[in-house]
């Protein structure tokens, strides 16, 4: 089982996009999958038209009043199962603050789905936070979605700086482009001079594009209505490189 965190300090980005859309073609390729909705704004649960709602809440889970293997929803899409939003994750920090271990207590949620799941995707909210912590140490691999902009790019040093200063030096991070607008100057620098060389960016680059808007619309992943289109296909690419590394670092830990 891998567990595969969509992340940003920044919202907006297109980290549920991205899990979505990934999720989906780990599904079809016959992976079995599970995506947690992190963000109490509850966007991949919309996305797959549940509900954002789970029963005694963040509460409950990590109180072990009810299990998380009971609030599973299965969406429209053979392998690809759901974990719903809810409004109580607003105050998940408060309550992995009242636990022992609380950066601990997430991948200790998730532990027992390793016989279940083939990747575990986890749609993270905007922020960094003890949620936060507890998602970078239960997650294999940490993608973070990042607009060609300054202000993105300042974001995602604050990240690095605080990676290093809490010692997730082992975290493997992989950050990619999205929404990327070659016509603009600064996206066109950016993309093709990273000011960052370390950890080095994915290749693979999400376009600014009016079908990945849709999926809004749609309430469903990209490839379900325009699996040819240019959002469509850098998404394969992406999945195709994030797998690639994967492998990578799995023969590097040997």
């Amino acid at each position: 089982m891998k567990i595969i965190a969509s992340y940003n300090i920044k919202g907006g980005v297109g980290k549920t996009a991205t899990v979505v859309n990934l999720g989906y073609l780990a599904a079809a390729e016959g992976w079995r999958c599970l995506i947690w909705d992190l963000d109490p704004q509850g966007a991949a649960s919309f996305y797959f038209r549940i509900k954002p709602k789970v029963k005694s809440g963040a509460k409950g889970l990590f109180e072990r009043k009810r299990e998380l293997a009971d609030v599973i929803k299965g969406t429209d899409f053979d392998n690809l199962d759901l974990i719903p939003a809810d409004f109580s994750y607003r105050n998940m920090d408060l309550l992995l603050q009242d636990g022992k271990s609380p950066v601990q207590r997430l991948h200790k949620l998730l532990k027992p789905f390793a016989k279940e799941y083939d990747y575990i995707l986890l749609d993270c909210p905007p922020s960094i936070s003890l949620v936060s912590e507890s998602i970078f140490y239960a997650a294999d691999a940490l993608l973070i979605p990042m607009i060609p902009t300054t202000l993105s790019m300042r974001t995602l040093e604050q990240f690095l700086k605080f990676r290093k200063s809490h010692d997730l030096m082992q975290l493997n991070i992989m950050p990619f482009f999205t929404m990327v607008d070659m016509r603009k100057n600064l996206h066109r620098l950016l993309v093709e001079n990273p000011p960052l060389h370390e950890p080095a960016f994915l290749k693979s680059k999400i376009p600014y594009a009016s079908e990945v808007e849709q999926m809004g619309i749609h309430r469903a992943p990209l490839f379900s209505f325009a699996a040819h289109s240019r959002g469509a296909q850098a998404y394969r690419l992406l999945w195709e490189e994030v797998k690639e590394r994967l492998h990578d670092e799995n023969r590097r830990l040997g």
